[in-house]
């Protein structure tokens, strides 16, 4: 690794200009952003390929971005290249389809070595692999205020060719407090775990709800795609078995849980294909997999991607967890919402969605109006829990209403 001037990696970056390069950049809240502000300015046609890309995120003619799963900075970008497929599945793009000439990181600053992408590993080994293995560049912003996390974040000093010096201090999600809803929603959820449960949890105030429910229960452990505040609390108050190290691919939270990070032997981030691959976390006792949609409807088919028509999100990693969760012995795959939407007063609960789906076959719907379990039933019978369990009480009229119409309120 050779630690330059921004001056030099603009005059490397200016070379590729001609090949229309594709630059995979680490996302959600470890953006790299001296680097990517110097490729905005550096070379005028190129693909970003990032996850989760928040605010601030460049949008100009020339720059595509392309993403699984769509961050708050390029919701509006009408050249959105968005990817529909699971994250376990996305590292095979950088050997296929999609190869990377560029790989930019923001990591910790050299320990024996060694550079650590801190709070966020992911798709970002696969990508080093496959830019080394094509003669391509691996960029680094060191950073004296990124963990230093272990597993697969940690890069040999020798795989990154050239590094900059920015001291940052790394952004986090804004604070949302949960209202009273979310805690009831979180209630329900918790009461479906047990002592020695596998965690996982998705993104959102509802899976955090859950968790701060849970400080109870003993002899929990995480194999997660995301570790936030909510398992560095769980974990402070002796809910996380002191045995078991925490599995996670990146960070979503606040400076005390990247201070919490920092150095754990406890907490090992591992890449997408690994962390997300069913077969692995249906190895994981007793496997609950918590997540959140913006819409569920009668056949129990999920919408966690699109708002009026246009892609919001993503489905992400949420399949691998609910397939991997439901081959796990006594695990379960949860879908939290609530039941109404304040904003469009309207119910989340619909009889058919008119927007792409999701469907994941969860074990159970969770709501602020209870639990409704689904997991083996028939199209009726699921149906029917749905409206009696999970439907806000305005809607279950006409949702009766629709699921005869729809012929799914016959006997079992």
């Amino acid at each position: 690794m050779q630690v330059v001037s921004q001056a030099v990696i603009g005059e490397r970056l200016e070379a590729l200009a001609p090949d229309e390069p594709r630059v995979v950049v680490s996302g959600n809240f470890a953006t790299p952003w001296e680097l990517v502000h110097l490729a905005v300015a550096k070379i005028p046609v190129f693909r970003f390929f990032v996850l989760n890309a928040q605010a601030g995120w460049p949008q100009r003619e020339g720059i595509i971005t392309e993403t699984p799963f769509v961050g708050a900075g390029v919701r509006a970008d009408d050249d959105l290249k968005y990817l529909p497929m699971r994250l376990s599945l996305v590292p095979r793009l950088f050997a296929t389809s999609r190869p990377p000439d560029v790989v930019m990181i923001h990591t910790s600053t050299p320990r024996n070595g060694k550079v650590s992408l801190g709070i966020e590993t992911n798709l970002l080994p696969a990508a080093i692999e496959e830019v080394r293995r094509r003669g391509g560049l691996v960029i680094a912003q060191l950073n004296s205020h990124m963990p230093y996390t272990f597993g697969d974040s940690e890069i040999m000093v020798d795989d990154v060719d050239l590094a900059i010096e920015f001291e940052s201090v790394l952004p986090s999600p804004n604070d949302r407090t949960p209202d009273d809803l979310a805690h009831i929603i979180g209630e329900s959820v918790a009461s479906l775990s047990n002592d020695g449960s596998t965690l996982q949890l998705g993104i959102g105030q509802l899976p955090d709800a859950a968790l701060d429910q849970m400080h109870h229960r003993r002899h929990l452990g995480v194999w997660s795609e995301m570790v936030s505040d909510g398992i560095m609390r769980l974990d402070r108050a002796g809910a996380i078995d002191v045995n078991r190290v925490m599995t996670s691919t990146f960070l979503f939270g606040t400076p005390e849980l990247y201070e919490w990070a920092d150095e754990n032997p406890r907490l090992v981030m591992r890449r997408t294909e690994v962390a997300n691959n069913p077969s692995r976390i249906a190895e994981q006792s007793a496997m609950l997999s918590i997540n959140t949609a913006l819409q569920v409807d009668l056949y129990a088919q999920s919408n966690a991607s699109f708002v009026r028509g246009r892609i919001y999100s993503g489905f992400g990693g949420q399949p691998d967890f609910v397939s991997g969760a439901l081959h796990s012995r006594g695990g379960q795959a949860v879908l939290a919402l609530r039941s109404w939407h304040e904003k469009s007063d309207a119910s989340n609960i619909v009889p058919i969605l008119s927007d792409p789906v999701c469907s994941f076959q969860h074990s159970v719907i969770v709501t602020e109006q209870g639990i409704a379990p689904i997991f083996g039933f028939s199209l009726q019978s699921q149906a029917r829990s749905l409206i009696d369990h999970a439907a806000h009480p305005r809607a279950r009229e006409q949702l009766s209403i629709a699921a005869q119409e729809m012929h799914l309120l016959g006997s079992d």
